[in-house]
């Protein structure tokens, strides 16, 4: 770590075993120092409050409080704890909704221990962390999108694209030709062509395309 001070670690996972090999594992590092581990959501809220780690590893699947809801609490009581998500998930809707939670890293269960060390590092200095495994995933989910004859977002232009993304915001067509300085009929020709290209009947089904498909422009 930059600041070479010992790294303190959470561990929250529902089977011992996991969280024993976990914390031996990451117990050999130089760069680790304390490491506690609990076996549900409500005691990691808890101790998150007490102890203050800087990193916490979080399971999702988890009773009677799972990761997503424990993560909420985490981020209001120990704001100072970085989350890193653990799940035997790969999908990348899973890691989606943990990254809008506020988690700063998603690894898998099947991730190594210098996987988990590099995403500790990278979180601890102010990024965020992907696994390898879930951005294959992800990968595989945008190659199959666009199989011959498939229309996808890239067949937009940049124009296009540039009012999909206030229409996604919420501006009318007078209000978008306001900002781009061009007409509220211009507006309203691009957007029929969008709509025409993605084969979309109208504008919320865009937003929906847009928003179930998680593009970002």
């Amino acid at each position: 770590m930059k600041n070479m001070r010992k790294t303190s670690i959470l561990i929250v996972d529902d089977h011992k075993l996991i969280r024993e090999s976990w914390n031996f594992s990451l117990s050999a590092s130089p760069e680790i120092g304390e490491v506690t581990e609990c076996g549900d959501g409500q005691e990691a809220v808890v101790l998150a409050q007490k102890i203050r780690p800087d990193i916490v590893l979080m399971d999702i699947n988890m009773e009677p409080m799972n990761g997503f809801d424990s993560l909420k609490l985490i981020r209001k009581f120990s704001p100072s704890s970085k989350i890193i998500a653990v799940s035997m998930h790969s999908q990348p809707e899973y890691a989606k909704k943990m990254f809008r939670l506020g988690a700063k890293g998603y690894i898998t269960k099947t991730s190594t221990r210098d996987e988990m060390l590099a995403a500790i590092k990278e979180v601890m200095e102010g990024g965020t962390f992907i696994c390898e495994e879930v951005k294959e995933a992800l990968l595989d989910k945008l190659k199959s999108r666009e199989t011959p004859g498939t229309v996808t977002i890239n067949s937009l232009s940049r124009r296009e694209m540039e009012i999909v993304q206030y229409l996604r915001s919420g501006h009318s067509s007078k209000e978008i030709g306001e900002i781009l300085h061009i007409s509220m009929k211009t507006v309203e020709v691009h957007r029929h062509n969008i709509l025409k290209k993605l084969n979309l009947k109208n504008t919320i089904s865009l937003i929906n395309f847009m928003n179930s498909n998680a593009i970002d422009l």
